[in-house]
Formats: C-alpha cells, structure tokens, sequence
C-alpha cells in the first residue's frame, strides 16, 4: 500500500510536469518545436506516465479494487481517441500512424479506460521500435473484437514470442524490458469476460508491416 501511494504521488508529479513543459513548448519559437530532442523528451513522459499507470493498475487488481465498467464503444472512434493522445510524439519521431476498422459499425463492448490503457501503452511500445509506421487494426474473429498494433520495427525477440504464455520471461536487463507492459495487457483481458469466454492477448512478427504486431482479444 505505501509503495502504490508513492507511485501515485509520483504519477500526479508527473502529470505537473508533464503540464507545466507542454506550456513551456507552446512559449518557444517555432523553429525549435518539433525537434528530435523534443521527441525524446516527449516519448520518455509518456513511457514513465504508461509505467506508473500500469504499477497502479496491477496493486488493484491484487486487492481487487480495479472496478470493469464496460460499455459499447464504436470502435473507430476509440483508436482515433489513442492516436490522438500520442500524436505529438508520433510527429516530433517523424511515424506515420493509421488505422483500418472492418466495419465502422463494429461496436466492441469493454471497459474504455482499460483498454485504453492497454492499447496506449502498446503503442508507445511501438513507437520505440518502429522505423516509420504504426498500424492499428480492429475486427471481429469468431465472437471476439480484436484490436491488433502492428510496426514496421524489428518485431519481437523470438524468446518472448514462445514464452508469451509466461511474461515473467520476458524480463531482459539487456534490452530494459521488464515484461510488466504483456503482463498488465493480459491481466486486463482476462477481466473482460462474456458467456464463458476471457479475453486474452497474442504476439508474433508480421503482419501488413512486417515487425512487431499485438492482439487483444475481447469476448
């Protein structure tokens, strides 16, 4: 418990800063906006503020005060909403990202603030590795929505990939990857639960661009 209000104090510092360099920004000259050092800067408050969200959610799933509020959403519009939140980092790294909807009418039915979260946090992922685009994909397999992100980076190490069942295995002193971004994402999937069936996470390399690509599965 002490360590879960030292990590929200930290997140509410964190949303200070993050406030007060967005109001410093808006102060400089046009010519020194959108600078890669700008990018770093950017990409780096919202890698810490995903960490410190992702560290809070998972003390509330152990003590069982993370409250699912699901809802229908239109699909479309939830990815637009996530694009949007990462927007300025995407331009000041110079990636291109879209999105592609099966069916625009495709309502999917979860917990907005939680996936969100989940897809936020892959997509900051993704942006850190991708070369030049990031793609977001939603459809319906069987009776799931499925939200897929995929780059045109490296893609995942193929330990990772085999090991996805255990994302404990996914800690890599060497890259800095702790494994907490999957095993948050599963966790929140797997509360997403209809007619018998969990929702689940996958990952693999491909897809329409060839590097990293993550699915969530919703029921």
């Amino acid at each position: 418990m002490v360590i879960a209000s030292t990590v929200h104090d930290m997140k509410n510092s964190l949303a200070s800063l993050i406030q007060a360099h967005g109001e410093w920004v808006k102060q400089l000259p046009e010519a020194d906006r959108g600078t890669s050092k700008q990018g770093v800067i950017d990409y780096e408050f919202a890698h810490l503020n995903g960490m410190l969200v992702q560290l809070l959610g998972l003390y509330k799933l152990g003590v069982n005060q993370l409250p699912l509020r699901p809802d229908y959403h239109e699909l479309d519009d939830f990815i637009e909403a996530q694009l949007a939140l990462h927007r300025e980092v995407l331009n000041s790294r110079g990636i291109a990202a879209r999105y592609e909807v099966d069916d625009f009418d495709l309502p999917g039915f979860f917990d907005r603030e939680l996936v969100g979260s989940v897809v936020s946090n892959v997509l900051i992922n993704a942006i850190r590795f991708a070369r030049e685009q990031v793609l977001i994909t939603a459809g319906q397999v069987a009776e799931q929505v499925v939200i897929s992100i995929n780059d045109d980076g490296p893609g995942f190490p193929e330990q990772m990939i085999a090991q996805q069942s255990d994302y404990v295995l996914g800690i890599d002193q060497s890259s800095g990857s702790t494994g907490l971004g999957l095993y948050f994402a599963a966790n929140i999937a797997r509360q997403h639960q209809r007619q018998g069936m969990k929702g689940h996470i996958e990952i693999a390399n491909g897809g329409q661009l060839g590097g990293g690509l993550f699915r969530i599965y919703l029921p």
